[in-house]
């Protein structure tokens, strides 16, 4: 039943890359328009889900001690990963590229099989705790893929292989959850690093890349509405929490 819901959702995750059909529908000015918004909403799930899941079930099994120190390497690995590998997470359609296009789905890729692992950690540990983690994972997702599909794009994949590249790499997803799933049940009790490591992840997501996207924004208007949205996305989470 667990191994359902993980590839459930991991597949159901993956499938969000092809959300960059969007982009060919939509008007560059309106997709940008919609994106701060976007951006704001995963924000709030991000950070509802490290401080009302992932820290809290995380505590339950290991030192209060522990489960910081590890999510404190978590961020650091993090920040090394996006510096060594030119780890962008573009959340606009016109954007610079800070790598070349194949080391950005290499990046991504390797994102989203590490998205696989702590989906499949968080659901060993309890279907509610999957739930959750894997919305705060979709939600983060359609802002982000939507600004890969940018980046492809301009980086001179044509728009049906920027589509196809990108859903390939949100594959990993799946590979990472099965290797999850498969790991847990040898009984190798990984899910239980594997949630503040999520954590780490969420914060550095959350705090270098997201909140700065949201603060850029000029208008007031713009800038109450979303924080108001990201307030829905911590809300969002606070209604799961068990």
């Amino acid at each position: 039943m667990r191994l359902m819901w993980i590839v459930g959702a991991t597949l159901l995750i993956s499938l969000v890359s092809l959300i960059g059909l969007v982009g060919i529908i939509l008007s560059k000015k309106t997709l940008k328009n919609v994106l701060v918004f976007l951006v704001s909403l995963s924000a709030g799930t991000l950070m509802g889900g490290v401080f009302l899941h992932l820290l809290p079930e995380a505590m339950e099994e290991l030192e209060t001690k522990m489960v910081l120190n590890t999510t404190l390497l978590s961020f650091l690995l993090f920040f090394v990963l996006e510096k060594v590998l030119g780890w962008r997470h573009c959340h606009e359609s016109e954007c610079e590229i800070h790598s070349f296009g194949y080391m950005n789905l290499f990046g991504d890729a390797i994102h989203n099989f590490v998205d696989g692992l702590v989906i499949a950690g968080a659901f060993v540990n309890s279907i509610p705790l999957g739930m959750s983690t894997s919305l705060a994972i979709l939600v983060h997702e359609i802002p982000q893929e939507i600004g890969d599909f940018g980046v492809l794009v301009h980086a001179g994949f044509k728009k049906r292989q920027a589509l196809l590249m990108n859903f390939l790499s949100g594959l990993a997803a799946v590979f990472g959850a099965l290797l999850g799933y498969f790991i847990s049940e040898s009984g190798v009790a990984m899910e239980k690093f594997l949630l503040p490591l999520a954590a780490g992840g969420f914060l550095y997501i959350g705090a270098s890349d997201l909140l700065p996207e949201i603060r850029k924004e000029k208008s007031l208007k713009k800038s109450i509405l979303s924080f108001v949205i990201f307030l829905v996305g911590i809300g969002m989470m606070w209604l799961l929490v068990d």
